[in-house]
């Protein structure tokens, strides 16, 4: 027998091409249907999990958030709050991602998932202010050409971590080639 679960980019990534994985797995029940939704590692599900406790995200929106941010990425945002990174996933609008960030601020927290940087415990996942500005730039500007939010803000963070500095021109350009 064999089940159909639902799983974020990031899992999908983390498992491609193996012939047989782990993946931990959260059930939701509904009325009307028993859905799957699978992880790569216990602190996406962990992630997943806050997500679909705030009011107005359910499992396919905290998907497409986990889609768009690996956990650190994720625990970044909420801790800089930083609202206009995290209404670039599709169906989050401003209130929406202002109430994600009040709502799980404190639990990135005591869970420890951040450190006393806000990076959850990674190095380099913490942009400084005017890089965030440039990656939010940079993000619009490739999406407004027709690119996929989620590659885009991968490739775009990428960029800014070998080259801090870079000016959003220069992150435009060299994501283009990328993507």
């Amino acid at each position: 027998m064999g089940y159909a679960a639902n799983i974020s980019l990031n899992t999908y990534s983390a498992i491609q091409g193996k012939k047989t994985c782990k993946l931990y797995v959260y059930e939701a029940i509904r009325e009307d249907a028993y859905v799957l939704y699978g992880f790569a590692d216990k602190q996406e599900r962990d992630i997943f999990l806050l997500l679909i406790s705030v009011s107005g995200i359910g499992g396919n929106t905290a998907r497409m958030i986990l889609s768009a941010f690996s956990p650190a990425e994720l625990v970044n945002v909420i801790s800089t709050e930083n609202a206009n990174l995290l209404k670039t996933v599709k169906g989050i609008g401003l209130k929406t991602a202002q109430r994600v960030i009040v709502d799980l601020k404190d639990k990135v927290k005591t869970m420890g998932m951040a450190s006393a940087d806000g990076a959850g415990g990674l190095e380099g996942a913490l942009l400084p202010a005017a890089n965030a500005e440039v990656q939010e730039e940079a993000i619009a500007a490739l999406t407004m050409l027709g690119f996929a939010a989620a590659p885009s803000q991968k490739v775009v963070l990428a960029l800014l971590k070998e080259e801090p500095d870079a000016p959003v021109e220069k992150v435009i350009k060299l994501a283009l080639k990328r993507l």
